[in-house]
This record gives structure tokens, sequence and C-alpha cells, in this order.
């Protein structure tokens, strides 16, 4: 039996090579995203430069453009002339600081009155016009207070101990108000505006002067007359008046038109003319209250109607006066 030549030429199969002597090239994804953001030296240095924020403020020129809330209120709180929003806001920082002494003289009512009281004095006068009107709250208040007990015991104190209501502010401030207007929207031009002072300061210290004679006279008045025939009458009938009484209202007129002078309201001799014309425009408020108030066919002649009268009467004396005697 032949066997076959392809029997001796085959050789045998060579085995399998191992894994490693024919590797396989890893499979490489076009976004693998199981593996981290790629490091970019470019983005690293030894000396980072801290970058600047868009915001900063860095020139002083910048900061004052852009100043704090705190300097923006005391900013408008100077301003000058003053504004209605510099006046508003200086007369809400003081009557929240000065809350103690406003509730002791006045009711709710009547601080809400004193408060647009206050802010249209600012808004016309200034920083001295407010300090002048806060001397006449202060100096007011103390001589209502005054021996107040005796006075409720003899049934001539001011009701509510001495706190005055919205009718007593309007009362005492009219014409005040009146020269304030006038002089914030410059009525008659800038030579009548010394006028507008004027009248102002003389309508608070004839106030004052009333105010101070009346409740000094109650606590302290031995006899009391009635202006109009010098008759004894009991304390605290309308149109009586006291040589005590009559006294302190004189030293208190004296008083705040200092005060007025030395804040630069008025000049000296117009602080004389205020003396006079509120002592004058108190006389008249006794006549007129021992005369006609409570009368028949005046009962709406009240103590504010009568106090409008009075410092109205003060404030166009003074005015008068100034022009009639200073400018001669």
């Amino acid at each position: 039996m032949a066997i076959p030549l392809s029997t001796f030429l085959s050789f045998p199969s060579s085995p399998p090579s191992p894994p490693f002597l024919h590797p396989q090239k890893p499979k490489i994804t076009a976004c693998p995203t199981h593996l981290p953001i790629p490091f970019k030296p470019s983005t690293f240095s030894l000396n980072p430069r801290p970058k600047t924020p868009k915001k900063m403020l860095t020139t002083p020129l910048a900061a004052a453009t852009d100043p704090s809330l705190v300097q923006q209120a005391i900013k408008l709180v100077q301003s000058s002339p003053p504004t209605w929003q510099s006046s508003l806001l200086s007369n809400l920082l003081i009557f929240i600081l000065g809350s103690p002494i406003l509730v002791s003289g006045l009711s709710l009512s009547g601080i809400a009155a004193a408060f647009l009281l206050g802010t249209l004095t600012w808004r016309a006068f200034g920083p001295s016009g407010f300090f002048l009107v806060a001397s006449y709250f202060v100096i007011g208040t103390a001589a209502t207070k005054v021996k107040m007990a005796q006075k409720e015991a003899q049934g001539v104190a001011e009701k509510r101990k001495g706190r005055r209501g919205p009718g007593s502010v309007i009362g005492s401030s009219a014409a005040g108000c009146v020269c304030a207007v006038l002089s914030i929207y410059r009525i008659g031009g800038k030579a009548f505006s010394p006028l507008w002072l004027l009248g102002f300061v003389a309508s608070f210290c004839t106030k004052l002067s009333d105010t101070v004679s009346s409740e000094i006279g109650k606590a302290y008045g031995r006899t009391t007359y009635l202006v109009t025939t010098f008759k004894v009458v009991p304390r605290g009938t309308e149109g009586a008046v006291s040589v005590e009484g009559t006294l302190a209202g004189l030293l208190a007129s004296i008083l705040l038109a200092s005060v007025g002078c030395l804040m630069g309201n008025i000049k000296p001799s117009e602080a004389i003319i205020c003396v006079v014309a509120s002592q004058i425009a108190n006389l008249g408020e006794s006549f007129i209250g021992a005369e006609f108030q409570g009368k028949e066919g005046f009962k709406w002649l009240n103590n504010d109607a009568v106090n409008i009268i009075n410092i109205s009467l003060g404030s166009i004396l003074a005015v008068l006066m100034q022009q009639l005697i200073l400018q001669k």
C-alpha cells in the first residue's frame, strides 16, 4: 500500500500564539465621558495675578459717585438751600430722637400736626427756624407743667395734663405757617424774604409770651384783673391778667427773640420789634377774650380761634413796625 507523499511533506500545525504576542489596539471613543477634564497647563502660573472685579471702585472719583446710604442721608440733611426731601428726613430724625419730650407735651394727633409744622419750617427757614420753633415748644411745655396739680385742683389746667392737640398746634402756628409758605414760594421777591422771616419769629414770640403769662399767672398770680375793667376776677378767667404772669410773658418773649437773633434769623433791632409787637398783640388778645369769647353770637370764638388772631396780630404788627420805623 502506497503512502501518499503529502503525508511525508505535511508539517504539524504550530500551536496558537499567546495573546500578548498579538496585542489588540484599544478602542478609543470620540468623546469619553468617564475621564476627567483634561488639565490645561496654560492656565497654571507660579505667580497668579488676582483679577480685579468688574464693579470694584478703583479711584476716589468712582467712590465719590457711588456713596453709601449713610453718606447720602448726611448729604441730604446738609442740603442748602433745604429741599422737601431734606426737610422731611431731618424732621423725622429729630422727632425720633426727641420723642420723649414730644409725648410729654403733645397728643398723638398733636405730634402729627407738629411734624407737618416742623417739615414746613425746615423747608422755609432751615435749621435756624426749626430751632426757634423747638425752643418755643420746650419753654411753653415747661411753663404749662408748672404746678399742674394745683391748676387741676382749681380747674384751670389745660386738658390732658397739658398735652396739646392738633387744634392747639395749628392755632399756635397758623401765622408762622403762612409766613413759611410765602417765603418758600418767594412771594414778593427777594426784598420781602426778610419780612416773612420777621413775621415768623414775631408770631412765635407772641404765642410764647401768651402761653407763659397765662400759665405762670395761673400758678403764681396773686391777683388777677379783667383787662377791660380792672376788676378782680378768679384765676383762669378769659381776658384776665396778673402782674406775675405779665412779667413772665415779657421775659419769655425777650428770651425767644434773643434766640432768633443769635441764630441769625433777625437783627437786634428787629428782636426789639418782636418783643413790642408781642406785648401789644397779647393785650389785644386779652381784650378779645374779655369782650367776645364765649359771648352770645361768638360761640365760634374758642381758644384756638383767639390764638390765631393773637399770633396773626403780632406777626403783622412786627412787619408794619419794621417798615415804618426801621426803614425810615
